[in-house]
């Protein structure tokens, strides 16, 4: 039986837009019409604080949140940042997150209120679809939008 479970971890949007509140924005669009979807939110709250890029900082998080066994439990991985760009995402949770997607061939989805990517650096990430999204009211439509596709 394939998992119905969406696994959602974003890091803080700009503003008052933390991880959390971001994470549970897009999990209730997803919650939304027909799909059944299940949704685990894993919001990447700390990682974004002035240690958390590097490497050994953003493995010790991810395992502290039993990342991997949630991540390859999931039918879906939906990833998001304030801005996605080839230099944000170096070092950072997102681009840890969509790599060990892509390793696990758990499809990868991402939501930003800023995309800088070019669509070689989406292609390299793996990522499925990249929706821009500002606000709490921009990211549920979003969740909502992935719902469709998942």
């Amino acid at each position: 039986m394939i998992s119905q479970t969406v696994l959602v971890a974003l890091e803080a949007f700009e503003g008052d837009l933390d991880a959390a509140r971001g994470a549970a924005a897009v999990g209730r669009g997803l919650c939304v019409g027909e799909a059944m979807l299940e949704v685990d939110l894993c919001p990447l709250d700390g990682i974004g604080d002035a240690h958390a890029h590097e490497p050994s900082a953003i493995a010790t998080r991810l395992a502290e949140l039993d990342f991997d066994t949630r991540m390859r439990a999931a039918r879906a991985v939906v990833v998001g940042a304030g801005r996605l760009d080839e230099a944000t995402l170096l070092g950072s949770a997102t681009f840890e997150v969509a790599t060990r997607a892509r390793q696990a061939g758990v499809p990868a989805y991402a939501v930003t209120a800023v995309n800088a990517l070019s669509p070689f650096d989406a292609r390299i990430l793996d990522l499925q679809v990249v929706l821009q999204a500002r606000d709490v009211r921009g990211l549920r439509r979003a969740g909502e939008q992935l719902a469709e596709i998942v």
